[in-house]
């Protein structure tokens, strides 16, 4: 049995589910972290740092809404622990690459892993929220922004020090997922059975909002533009910052790391927060708000000291992030049947999406330098000015 709220919610499982993303997003964000060393050591320019972050993400981005339309019909609960097993595989292979291709191999497996994890995870989280979408959101996400966090700190900590073969240690904390995940899995039909009874009582006496196919697909595309937009910038900071930090400030490379992983650590606060408030005042507030509020932060940051760049790159990442947990409940809000599509769908799309912008921002930072980038980066919040086309939520979405 797992311990449920009186609204439902089982927060045992949720937790588990936060762990496990921790653990998984923490192996993944061992890639970029690892960059200023595989650049030195390969000689690889920015153009090749880039294709190494597209091949990671078009990896992880191409798989999730297929695993997400089969388990739509036939739910595997136990799949997360096949996608645990190819992150594994990719991180040792990873540790004791010899060349350039045997890099991409390997992050291309780790992107494959991570395809395979996020759609059942995503509807897990569905199931054990009971009546708190936005919590259960936010403590599935702030274990994945958590963990891409923890990248820069071990890196700066062990595979500085140690060197690339050290990544093969990070292999036990995959076994850890496994277990994890198994028993989360042995979990799933109790949750959905719950969920399914929760449902059948919400309903009861109301008829429930009908979406039209033009408005689902207006939603979807504004989403989808809104999460292009929030990754192009956030992929900036994921995979150049420290070359950023380094180039600009003088930092040392475990020093960067550091700055990366508060960086990162803002978005683990930033995605529960806005989950928890999406909750109060609906999602439609929290994704204005999340979209346009960073915007005088962003323009700011290219031309100010070492010290503002800190506490500019807190903010942003801390706002920037709360809008993720209520894009994907208003997501589900559009298609409610397809909970497997999209959570495949939109953390695809974080892969995918991320990518594209890694490898434009790589083109960039060779031709114009890293601070060039930056600063074209400053405007793209302006395209969350796109959140007026969502529908609004007294047509039924994103309460």
């Amino acid at each position: 049995m797992t311990i449920a709220t009186r609204s439902g919610t089982h927060l045992a499982v949720l937790a588990a589910l936060g762990f496990s993303h921790l653990l998984n997003d923490m192996m993944q964000s061992l890639i970029p972290a690892a960059y200023p060393i595989l650049k030195e050591t390969y000689s690889l320019d920015f153009v090749q740092i880039g294709l190494i972050t597209l091949t990671f993400q078009i990896a992880g981005a191409m798989l999730q809404p297929v695993v997400g339309m089969v388990t739509d019909r036939r739910p595997a609960p136990y799949s997360p622990v096949v996608g645990m097993m190819f992150t594994m595989s990719g991180l040792v292979s990873l540790a004791y690459a010899h060349g350039y291709a045997t890099i991409l191999v390997s992050v291309a497996l780790i992107g494959i892993g991570s395809s395979i994890f996020h759609p059942e995870a995503t509807r897990t989280a569905r199931y054990a929220a009971g009546g708190r979408q936005g919590l259960a959101q936010g403590i599935f996400q702030v274990g994945g922004q958590a963990g891409g966090a923890l990248g820069p700190v071990f890196a700066a900590l062990i595979v500085v020090p140690w060197g690339q073969p050290s990544l093969a240690w990070f292999a036990v904390t995959a076994l850890m997922a496994m277990l994890l995940l198994a028993w989360i899995g042995s979990k799933q039909r109790q949750l959905s059975a719950d969920f399914i009874a929760m449902r059948a009582r919400g309903k009861k006496g109301k008829e429930a909002p009908q979406h039209s196919s033009a408005t689902i697909a207006v939603g979807l595309v504004v989403l989808t533009f809104l999460m292009f937009t929030k990754n192009a910038y956030g992929e900036s900071f994921r995979s150049f910052y420290t070359f950023y930090l380094i180039e600009r400030f003088g930092l040392s490379i475990p020093a960067s790391q550091m700055m990366l992983f508060i960086f990162l650590l803002a978005a683990a606060v930033g995605v529960l927060i806005g989950g928890i408030v999406g909750d109060r005042i609906g999602r439609y507030r929290i994704i204005w708000i999340s979209v346009l509020g960073p915007l005088p932060l962003t323009l700011m940051l290219p031309y100010v000291d070492l010290f503002w760049t800190g506490v500019l790159t807190i903010m942003i990442n801390l706002i920037m992030a709360s809008a993720f947990a209520s894009i994907l409940i208003y997501a589900m809000d559009l298609l409610p049947n397809r909970i497997g599509l999209i959570g495949g769908l939109f953390y695809g799309l974080n892969f995918g999406l991320g990518g594209i912008a890694a490898g434009l921002l790589g083109v960039m930072a060779d031709r114009y330098g890293v601070e060039t980038v930056y600063q074209i980066c400053s405007f793209l919040p302006l395209a969350g000015l796109m959140a007026w086309f969502l529908p609004r939520q007294d047509e039924g979405i994103g309460t």
